[in-house]
């Protein structure tokens, strides 16, 4: 009961009507991913027609496991949420979903595709244990952490795409790792304003930034040259990535497009001159359609 009324409420299944049920958890998924995931909504439209409704439940999976942290006053309810998803997912491989729309949605994704049930694991178990508000001691322990969340959902959404290749493995790899770290700064302002910090300690002390420097928002060289050591360190990832171009298959690319939104927060963090609170770096990139449309056009990543 106490699980359940953590969870948001939805219209109850009708069990006669098993595709109206499957198009009510499609579209549930999208509309949650188009409000909570916009770039990452941008990038599915952009997927094969036979790919999107799973990559929809995927995301929206993504959606419901990051916002846990900040939706729960306590961290028991952090894990009676994070116990409900790894109950779902399996349930789902048991082909007995709970009724919960993200969930029906995610059970039609790995009966079509054959999905990886440990990559689902592997997000449920780092989000969990991210419910602690707990800075990184180091840059290696927020790769980890972006390796385990946003590597495994590019993971699952080559398997969507009918990718197993070493090599694009490898790149999603390292596009996740850079997601993960740009998530992270993108977020300072955000955490700043509720006096947490959670950028890496030892980054920090190199530059002698103080968690309160960044609470009161200082625009001192030290705290620039901290946020210009952890991009740096994204622009390396995507980079790497971007070495294994011709030794995946192309067909794997559209699973990378979210590069264009890394790349353009990359980009505007520079003109910013590192300065993470810069204004300019809360607008939402209007281009970016465009810009997506234009990346998938080339087939590049």
């Amino acid at each position: 009961m106490a699980v359940r009324a953590l969870l948001k409420p939805w219209a109850p299944v009708c069990r006669d009507n098993t595709r109206r049920n499957s198009g009510q958890a499609a579209g549930y998924c999208v509309e949650l991913v188009r409000k909570r995931d916009y770039e990452g909504f941008l990038c599915t439209l952009l997927l094969p027609q036979e790919s999107q409704n799973s990559v929809f439940a995927l995301r929206a999976l993504n959606v419901e496991l990051s916002q846990v942290k900040d939706s729960v006053s306590q961290k028991s309810l952090g894990l009676m949420r994070m116990q409900f998803w790894r109950d779902a997912v399996q349930d789902i491989y048991k082909e007995t979903p709970p009724h919960h729309p993200v969930a029906l949605a995610l059970s039609q994704a790995v009966q079509r595709h054959r999905l990886t049930k440990r990559w689902f694991m592997r997000m449920i178990d780092a989000r969990e244990q991210n419910l602690d508000d707990r800075t990184y001691r180091n840059i290696q322990e927020l790769e980890t952490y972006a390796e385990n969340t946003q590597s495994s959902l590019l993971y699952l959404i080559l398997e969507t795409l009918g990718i197993k290749d070493v090599q694009a493995d490898h790149a999603a790899s390292h596009i996740g790792k850079a997601q993960g770290i740009i998530t992270c700064m993108r977020a300072v302002p955000y955490h700043s304003s509720r006096r947490q910090v959670f950028l890496p300690i030892d980054i920090c002390m190199l530059h002698r930034a103080s968690q309160e420097d960044f609470i009161r928002g200082s625009l001192e060289k030290n705290v620039k040259d901290v946020i210009f050591d952890i991009a740096s360190q994204a622009h390396v990832h995507l980079e790497h990535a971007r070495s294994f171009k011709k030794r995946i298959p192309k067909s794997a690319f559209p699973a990378f497009n979210i590069t264009v939104a890394l790349d353009w927060h990359l980009k505007t963090l520079r003109k910013a001159d590192f300065n993470i609170f810069h204004p300019s770096l809360q607008r939402k990139n209007t281009l970016l359609p465009l810009s997506l449309y234009v990346r998938s056009w080339k087939q590049s990543y």
